[in-house]
């Protein structure tokens, strides 16, 4: 019969030297214990390699050990201590030598580091243990294997009846040898029926045979076709019924070799293991009629335990009328916790190797010996795992302590940020992991990572403060079972290093501006104004300006922009707010909000254009918002904004609409409207924005304006202008004036000159223009000297020789309201110094007033004077708007003079005229 089978074991671990040093023990080392030989490989020895075992014949043949075989021929290997591998031998097992009461096993070891056995070191291990003396039946109950070897007893025979071997017997019996005893047959009794098997057939089945010079041997795996369970004292057992037919010389002899092991009988009661087997089972016992114990024993790992040795650990052994139960505390000494997993979580069982022996006499056998060995482990128990946060926060280093472990543990993954390594890859992401081993059999691990490694999760949390959270997943493997489980490390560190973002505000006449350095806990964060995230597109969208340079994040925004709030509207102008929150990236709580207030000129809101278009934006106010921007009106409501925000609304017109009204004094028109707001049915306004265009002669005035919840007819602030002009034209039509490029315009004396005074804006058809007094001088300054006037309150200069002549306006193409303009012609002229003429250019300047050409109660009406056309009422008391203007230069050549065109410088003229 070949044995080929294989039995390679892996033992994992931490790998440490295979040399040997001399004082030290060997990589195996043995054992005798009652009826077998165990041999231990040291796991120092061994971890980290694959092992195959052999057991070696007489002739040094090695028969590689499978579980099958094993069973079959009395070996048992099984771990103790987590990595230890023992390795049990039965005094009877297949390649025993049997001499005597003395037994002899080799075994062989081969160890290599690949799973193919390639460079294999190789190991051999040979002992002999003495047994004796042995029971007539003993019965072996191995976790493996059920084994039962009897006595062979030969018959005497009278000497005359002894003859040669009859030819014919090795024909009968080919198995056997002649002179020789060997196992005929087995003879297996089932309830049902009765199944013979020859010897061949019975190995083949997988059972083991054996037979010395004094003792016949059947060994039977737990799993074997025959075997049948039953019931004894609520204990299962495990029970083959047979009978072994051997040949002793010219006899064929019978011996019963029926074996019984209990299957279970194991309780778990109040942190107590309870062991209990029955005495006497009825497969053991048929036939007999009495019964009388003989010896009952127990101990650990085959080690009996006297009496005072059990006392010590808290075992208690019960001899009863019918059974033997033996109590172990679980965690007592004898036996040993080992890791497990449960639905993936992380626990632990208690291992304890006991073993029973019950010796009886009966009337039938004599003694008969029952050893049972019994690896019992509890049920799971949970284990709960500590993490110890030690950062180092000096050394900014995550120093956490995982455990705690028993040493058949080994963590061999990790799992960072999704990405699963091993343990010397995970270097590589900063991670720095070792072991600590303490004296009671239990090890931790410990993690330890940089706060500024990329897996650390930084967050700011108050104050100064910021967390460090260390989230990683460990994976470990059980040994020798190879089971894994995980353990999610989740810890967090709190470090007084935040330094907060800070920024600087600003304001410059048309934007906010807000400037955010950078701090240490801000890289996630994102800005929002009004609930809007500050991006590019953004930035685009609502017209400002974003910039982030890493250090520096930069916005401006403008005054008149949807992401301001209006506080209020004051005589020194609108307060108008920047409120910035930074928000967290991922949860959007608000970390950090900064804030600026800024008040902006009125002429912000308003601009009154020279031609009499009026500009006039309404922001909503914080304190009313639900105003609606859209249904914003002015005085005529049916004057409705051009442009719409969410809170601003914009209005464009002509002073001459949307009821604005007009006012008058001494140097400007006032135009006045308003903004106002009515809630749906109520007729009282909510919101009132009153504004002003002052409309002067060469200057800029102020225009006022506010909002108030309760309206008022308080005003602010805005600007506007009026425009004159002074032209001189080329004939008398009037149609084509000299143009900038043209001046000094060159005239003869005595050639007339026609002269335009022109109301440029705003174009009011109300409006009219009135000539106060013209004159001319040597220069563009209008008060030098010499000056001569041409006309005296608005009428010709009575001492002049030649008459200024005033023409009247008609509307035309380019005159689209005559009222506007005034027109007169005067002659060249130049003046004298005593009897010689200053030869020099001659500019032209008049001074007007700008009156109302409808009576309203608000306005003032003025005289027309030396006018044409119909005169008006003079209210002189009423201020009038006033300005003047100027013409370009004229040089004079000069033809013929009389006593008009040549002015002499001094005359009695009245003080302060000048010729």
């Amino acid at each position: 019969m070949e044995l080929s089978l294989v039995l390679r074991l892996l033992v994992i671990g931490i790998s440490i030297s295979e040399t040997w040093t001399q004082g030290r023990p060997g990589p195996m080392s043995s054992e005798c214990l009652e009826n077998f030989l165990c041999i231990t490989l040291r796991a120092e020895y061994f971890e980290g390699k694959y092992l195959s075992l052999s057991a070696v014949d007489q002739s040094g043949i090695a028969w590689e050990l499978d579980e099958a075989l094993a069973s079959q021929c009395g070996y048992t290997v099984t771990y103790s201590n987590w990595n230890n591998i023992e390795f049990r031998a039965s005094a009877l097992s297949c390649h025993s030598h049997v001499e005597k009461d003395t037994f002899t096993v080799t075994i062989q070891v081969k160890a290599s580091h690949t799973p193919d056995m390639k460079n294999a070191s190789i190991h051999l291990k040979s002992a002999s243990c003495h047994y004796g003396p042995w029971s007539p039946r003993e019965l072996v109950c191995e976790t493996n294997f059920m084994e039962v070897s009897v006595r062979r007893d030969v018959p005497k025979t009278v000497k005359d009846f002894i003859q040669d071997e009859p030819e014919d017997q090795t024909l009968a019996f080919p198995e056997d040898k002649s002179g020789e005893a060997s196992i005929w047959q087995v003879v297996f009794h089932q309830p049902e029926e009765k199944r013979a098997l020859l010897v061949s057939d019975a190995w083949s089945a997988g059972y083991g045979l054996n037979i010395t010079d004094t003792r016949i041997l059947l060994r039977v795996p737990y799993n074997a076709a025959q075997t049948q369970l039953v019931k004894a004292q609520g204990i299962t057992f495990s029970t083959v019924r047979s009978s072994t037919f051997y040949k002793q010389q010219w006899m064929i002899l019978m011996v019963d070799t029926a074996v019984v092991c209990p299957v279970d009988g194991v309780d778990y009661t109040n942190k107590m293991i309870i062991w209990t087997v029955p005495k006497y089972i009825q497969a053991l016992c048929t036939g007999a009629t009495s019964f009388k114990d003989v010896l009952v024993e127990a101990g650990v790992n085959l080690h009996k335990l006297s009496a005072k040795e059990m006392a010590s650990r808290k075992y208690v052994l019960s001899n009863d009328f019918d059974v033997i139960t033996m109590k172990v505390p679980i965690g007592a000494e004898g036996g040993y916790y080992k890791t497990s997993v449960s639905s993936g979580r992380h626990g632990a069982r208690y291992c304890i190797n006991l073993f029973l022996e019950h010796q009886w006499e009966d009337n039938k056998w004599g003694l008969t010996k029952h050893t049972i060995i019994k690896e019992i482990e509890t049920p799971f128990e949970l284990v709960d795992l500590t993490v110890t946060n030690n950062s180092n926060l000096s050394a900014r280093i995550m120093n956490v302590t995982v455990g705690m472990f028993l040493l058949d543990v080994e963590l061999v993954n990790l799992t960072i940020e999704g990405v699963t390594v091993t343990v010397p890859e995970a270097v590589q992401h900063g991670y720095r992991m070792y072991e600590i081993r303490y004296a009671n059999q239990s090890k931790a691990y410990v993690i330890q990572v940089p706060f500024d490694a990329p897996s650390i999760k930084k967050e700011y949390v108050r104050d100064d403060v910021r967390t460090y959270t260390l989230n990683v997943t460990l994976e470990f493997i059980i040994h020798p079972t190879s089971e894994t489980f995980s353990v999610l490390v989740v810890t967090l560190s709190a470090v007084k290093d935040a330094v907060l973002p800070s920024a600087r505000g600003f304001c410059d006449e048309n934007n906010v501006h807000l400037h955010i350095t950078h701090g240490n806990v801000d890289q996630d964060w994102m800005p929002f104004i009004s609930g809007r995230h500050l991006t590019p597109e953004a930035a685009q969208k609502y017209n400002y300006n974003l910039s982030d340079n890493g250090t520096h994040l930069a916005i401006s925004v403008p005054f008149l922009s949807s992401l301001l709030d209006y506080e209020d509207i004051h005589m020194s102008g609108v307060l108008a707010s920047l409120h910035l929150t930074l928000k967290d990236g991922v949860t959007f709580a608000n970390k950090k909000d900064f804030s600026i207030s800024c008040r902006f000129s009125p002429s912000e809101l308003i601009q009154c254009l020279p031609n009499g278009t009026v500009f006039i934006t309404a922001v909503k106010l914080v304190r009313l918002a639900d105003l609606d921007t859209s249904l914003l009106v002015l005085s005529d409501r049916n004057c409705k904004p051009s442009l719409v925000t969410e809170k601003t609304a914009t209005f464009k017109f002509n002073v001459n609409t949307c009821g604005t009204r007009r006012k008058f004094n001494s140097t400007s028109i006032t135009y006045e409207n308003e903004v106002v707001y009515f809630r749906p049915g109520n007729d009282s306004p909510v919101y009132k924005l009153k504004f002003v265009c002052l409309y002067t002669i060469k200057q800029t005035v102020d225009v006022q304006y506010e909002t108030k919840k309760n309206p008022s007819s308080s005003i602010k602030p805005g600007f506007g202008s009026l425009d004159l002009s002074l032209k001189l034209f080329k004939d008398k039509s009037y149609s084509d004036p000299y143009q900038e490029l043209e001046f000094p315009v060159v005239k003869y004396l005595k050639e007339a000159l026609y002269l335009e005074v022109e109301l440029l804006q705003p174009a009011d058809p109300r409006l009219e223009l009135n000539l106060e007094d013209c004159w001319a001088t040597n220069s563009q300054n209008q008060d030098s000297l010499p000056q001569w006037p041409i006309l005296i309150n608005g009428c010709e200069n009575g001492k002049d020789s030649h008459r200024t002549v005033i023409h009247k306006v008609n509307y035309s193409n380019r005159v689209k309201f005559p009222q506007h303009l005034k027109r007169f012609e005067v002659t060249m002229f130049t003046f004298i110094e005593g009897t010689t003429p200053l030869q020099k250019q001659l500019y032209f300047h008049c001074s007007v007033v700008i009156c109302s050409t409808t009576p309203q109660p608000s306005d003032f009406l003025c005289q027309r004077r030396c006018n044409p056309g119909k005169h008006r009422r003079d209210h002189s008391t009423v201020p009038q708007p006033h300005g003047q203007a100027s013409s370009g230069a004229v040089l004079i050549r000069k033809e013929n003079t009389t006593s008009r065109d040549e002015l002499p410088t001094q005359q009695n003229l009245p003080p302060g005229a000048l010729e």
